[in-house]
Formats: structure tokens, C-alpha cells, sequence
């Protein structure tokens, strides 16, 4: 465990790791392409790092130098894999990676850790079995461990629920070019976090993909495409940015994270227009976008696109003066842990009111005071709880090293925040 000690925060700037969603995708579209792809600024967390060696486990030659990853592209082809592709509580690796596995050879085992196995994966197996991949869940209660029997694929029409997760379509996304026939994909409940969508269809654009797109209802990608190798890079990771806005926030210092710009598809720039409306000011500049503390206000937010962002939401709610109502999270109960309940759990262990429904959450700004915070192996209920600490004595943080899953360096480029 870490204990957080108060203390002034002086105006900083501070640089995030390459950006986790970005990292996945471009590692397997690069896997996938017609030669070797050299990706700059990747991220080296314990996600990336599963999708990086179940790529491996998969036959794809990846050598890692620094941040700097070069992947040997197979084309599409992938060797067998008799033991079992171990995945933690990655849901962006197991769910992006079944649909690579029906691109293989043989009969592919993928699983995880037991908070894994009751995470969401039904929607997907459904959509690949609409184009002749059979896949299922091994224990038949629709979350992995999933088996999937590799193969050449037809391609076709899909109808597909992503209610829970966008990533649902983006697995298929990502796989669609190598079907014979091409895939249209009709979306038909969803998608949630939309941006992670427009991020999939960004990696593939970029490596030379033709996507054809109705919004985010439907999608056209036609077959007999590869992926092209080349150099590419990986642009900052915004919900990592996201925690040092909110330390701004919360301090009232003025804190800028470099690299980020208002273009980036990242949904999670949008935070600083959500901090913008509770009080502060946000300058953006080519190089980077500063965050200035002022006096915070309670607003209402819809955070279906930014489900990263709530419990650092919630924490800056906290903080501010009456009521904030979070709406339409429902898909948080799905991820690393129950973020809903849980960040309610220890917004009241804080002196906070708090409250959630099946698909809200309800902030009340107050007095806080310091707790043990437990973080339910979630890297990012420790990363926002945090915070609280810049501001309030006695919050220790447990399970700290859980950060390692998305930003490993977090506790030194936070503790850097003192340095003056």
C-alpha cells in the first residue's frame, strides 16, 4: 500500500505513456500486415504486454526496445497454439484477440483470471458464428474461457449487439479485410463507447484499410485487403491524461500534459471540456493541453462514451460544490471490476455522498476525510483515488502495483507533481 501525503502542487508539465487502446490495435493490425511495421511510443503495461505475447504464443515475430516495437506481419497467417492464450483481466486483449483467433489454425483456448471469466463476451461469439467462425464459451455462460476453431472465413452480414462493449466491433473490424467476401456489420444495439470505434477504424485507415461507414451503425469492409507495414506511432494516452487535468482540478495549480492535442479520436480529451464546464480553464496549445484549477461546480454528465473517465469524474465531484449526477454507465459493471459500486464503496468510506443505479451515479460534494482505499485490482480506481490525496491526509491507496496494468510509471510521474 502507498499513502498519499498533501502537499502543494506547483504549475507542472508531465508526459503520459503511449496510448493503451491505440497500442492493442496497432500491434495486431501489425501482426496482420504484409511485412514489418516498426510502432513508435507503444505502451509497455501488463495489457499490452498479453496481447504482445499471445501475438507471439501465435507465431508473429515482435522484438521490443524501450518504447519502440517491431512486428514481423504474417499476412493474416498464425501457427497453432496447443496450450491454452493466457490473458488476465485484459478485456481489450481477450476480446480483440478471439476474433484474430478464428484467423488461425486448429482450435484456440483464450482465458484469463477469475474476474475474466465474468466479463461479457456472448455478443461477439454470436457475430462471428453469423460468418461461419465457431466459437463458444467454454463453461456455456457467455464469458471466457472461449474456444475458437481457426480457419478461412467467407466473410457476410452481421448483426451485432454492442451494448456492453464497442470492442465487440472492433474485433470484428479488425479481422473483416481477410474474410474472402468482405463483412457488413449491422449494429443493432449500441455502440457504447463510440470513440473506441472510431480509433479501430483509424489504425486500419492508416495501414491501408478501405472502410466504408454509415456512422456507427453500419459497416462495410470489403475482403482480400491486407495491412500494410510501415512506421508508426502511438500518440499519448488521454485517460492517462485524464488523472493530472484532474489533479489540476482538484489543487488549483495549472498542470499541462504534453503531446495531446483537441484533434486526437481519443474520447477522453473530452474531459477537459467536462472540467471546463465545473470551472476550470483549459488552454490548448500545438504542443500540449494545460488544465488551471479554479473553484468547482457540480454538473451533469453523460458519460456513455468516456466510461474510462468516471471514477476520476466522480473523485472530482467530490471536491466540488453540490450535486453531479453521472449518466448512462451502465457497461461499467463489466470492467475490471464493478466500477459503479465500487466507486461509490469508497467515495462513502471518504465522507461523500454517494449513490448509483443500474446505469447512474450521484456525487454530493462535501467534507472528505482520509481511509484506507481498497481498489479491487481496477489500475484505474487507484490512479483516481489518488487524487483525493493531494488534498486530504490519511488516504493510503491499496494494491498500488495494480497501475502496472495501463501506466506503470504512474506513482513516479504523480510524485513528480511535488517536485518544484
Amino acid at each position: 500500500m502507498i499513502e498519499i501525503r498533501p502537499k502543494k502542487i506547483s504549475d507542472k508539465e508531465v508526459t503520459v505513456p503511449g496510448s493503451k487502446s491505440y497500442t492493442h490495435r496497432i500491434l495486431i493490425a501489425a501482426a496482420l500486415s504484409d511485412g514489418i511495421c516498426t510502432i513508435h511510443n507503444g505502451l509497455k503495461s501488463e495489457d499490452t504486454l498479453l496481447t504482445l505475447a499471445a501475438l507471439k504464443q501465435m507465431g508473429i515475430k515482435i522484438e521490443v526496445k524501450d518504447d519502440i516495437f517491431t512486428v514481423y506481419g504474417a499476412k493474416g497467417a498464425f501457427q497453432l497454439c496447443p496450450d491454452p492464450i493466457y490473458l488476465g483481466n485484459s478485456g481489450t486483449s481477450m476480446r480483440l484477440l478471439t476474433a484474430v483467433a478464428a484467423l488461425g489454425i486448429g482450435v484456440y483456448t483464450l482465458k484469463g483470471t477469475k474476474r475474466m471469466g465474468e466479463r461479457p463476451i456472448q455478443d461477439l461469439i454470436d457475430g462471428l458464428g453469423q460468418i461461419g467462425v465457431k466459437a463458444h464459451a467454454v463453461n456455456n455462460n457467455g464469458c471466457p474461457p472461449v474456444e475458437v476453431k481457426g480457419g478461412k472465413i467467407a466473410g457476410g452480414s452481421i448483426a451485432l449487439k454492442c451494448g456492453i462493449s464497442s470492442q465487440f466491433l472492433s474485433a470484428l473490424l479488425l479481422i473483416a479485410p481477410y474474410t474472402k467476401n468482405g463483412v457488413e456489420i449491422n449494429v443493432i444495439k449500441g455502440p457504447v463507447s463510440r470513440p473506441y470505434v472510431d480509433m479501430t477504424v483509424d489504425v486500419m485507415e492508416e495501414l491501408g484499410i478501405e472502410v466504408d461507414r454509415d456512422g456507427y451503425d453500419r459497416f462495410r469492409i470489403p475482403g482480400g485487403q491486407t495491412y500494410r507495414a510501415g512506421s508508426y506511432v502511438v500518440e499519448p494516452d488521454c485517460s492517462q491524461a485524464g488523472y493530472f487535468w484532474a489533479a489540476a482540478a482538484i489543487s488549483g495549480a495549472g498542470i499541462k500534459v504534453r503531446g495531446i492535442t483537441k484533434e486526437s479520436h481519443q474520447g477522453d480529451v473530452r474531459f477537459t471540456k467536462l472540467l471546463e464546464t465545473m470551472g476550470c480553464n483549459i488552454l490548448h496549445e500545438k504542443d500540449g493541453i494545460t488544465v488551471f484549477g479554479r473553484p468547482l461546480s457540480a454538473i451533469t454528465a453523460d458519460m456513455a462514451d468516456m466510461p474510462d473517465m468516471v471514477p476520476t469524474l466522480a473523485v472530482v465531484a467530490a471536491f466540488a460544490k453540490g450535486t453531479t449526477v453521472i449518466k448512462n454507465v451502465a457497461h461499467l459493471k463489466a470492467k475490471e471490476s464493478d466500477r459503479l459500486g465500487s466507486v461509490v464503496k469508497e467515495l462513502l468510506k471518504i465522507g461523500i455522498q454517494a449513490s448509483c443505479s443500474h446505469a447512474s451515479m450521484i456525487i454530493k460534494g462535501g467534507n472528505l476525510h482520509g481511509s484506507e482505499i481498497d481498489t479491487y485490482g481496477d489500475h484505474r480506481m487507484a490512479m483516481s483515488f489518488a487524487l483525493v490525496g493531494l488534498k486530504v491526509p490519511g488516504i493510503i491507496i491499496r494494491d498500488e502495483k495494480c497501475v502496472e496494468k495501463s501506466f506503470p510509471d504512474f506513482w513516479n510521474v504523480f510524485q513528480g507533481l511535488y517536485q518544484r
